[in-house]
């Protein structure tokens, strides 16, 4: 497999990273083979450094370091939120208006690789901010109307917390298309078996900074995949550039 490339200098290098593949090894996949760090290594003949995550269904731009130094010091740039994330998703239903959702979540737990870890740890600040660019309204019933709605959201996490997009939506009543764990799944099932999508309709589509080795702002963008861009031209919707 060969991964797209969208942006890559002396010290950092990113790729679109397909839905479905994992970041990195994990003992809790064991039958796993491919994986974004080993593939892009092999790729360009470097070891790269993950500098944040993308769960694993979830598509989009994955910056990796070129060295640990650089790593290191680039880390607290994306604790203290200093890299702009704007990610797009198919939610069920349509949201009218542009907000901010400042709803606390609770860590989740892995059930395996959490047993040890504590319980009652407090909810943790979760903000985040969406607008809606498209709706359709198509011709497929899921519940007592004829027609199902669904709307294409810009989402712009302000916190960094697991599944935040996905729970969020999930809380708002228009959960993302595709998530087996907090969506629905009628909407699901429609979706597979009407627009052959087998995935999250989550997308990274850009990640903006200041580079802190040149000072210059670095704007990286990563297109989505056929299955998306299938449901965009059947919903005659235009994904923003």
């Amino acid at each position: 497999m060969i991964l797209d490339i969208v942006f890559q200098d002396e010290y950092f290098v990113a790729v679109n990273k397909p839905a479905g593949m994992l970041v990195h090894r994990s003992w809790l996949d064991k039958h796993e083979t491919q994986f974004v760090m080993q593939t892009l290594r092999d790729q360009i003949g470097q070891h790269v450094f993950p500098l944040h995550r993308l769960d694993r269904p979830t598509s989009g731009v994955l910056i990796f370091a070129l060295s640990s130094g650089v790593a290191s010091q680039v880390m607290p740039m994306f604790a203290n939120h200093e890299m702009v994330k704007t990610y797009h998703a198919i939610v069920r239903g349509w949201i009218e208006e542009a907000g901010r959702l400042d709803y606390a979540l609770k860590v989740e737990l892995d059930k395996i690789a959490d047993k040890h870890a504590s319980q009652e740890k407090e909810a943790q600040e979760a903000i985040t901010d969406y607008h809606t660019l498209a709706k359709a309204e198509i011709p497929y019933s899921t519940g007592k109307f004829p027609t199902t709605r669904y709307c294409l959201m810009e989402l712009k996490p302000l916190t960094g917390r697991k599944h935040q997009l996905r729970r969020h939506m999930a809380h708002l009543r228009h959960p993302i298309v595709g998530d087996t764990t907090h969506g629905d799944g009628k909407h699901n099932k429609l979706f597979r078996e009407v627009y052959d999508s087998h995935r999250l309709l989550l997308h990274a589509s850009s990640l903006e900074f200041v580079h802190p080795f040149t000072n210059q702002t670095v704007l990286i963008k990563a297109k989505v995949d056929d299955t998306w861009q299938k449901i965009c031209d059947e919903f005659a919707w235009q994904m923003p550039e």
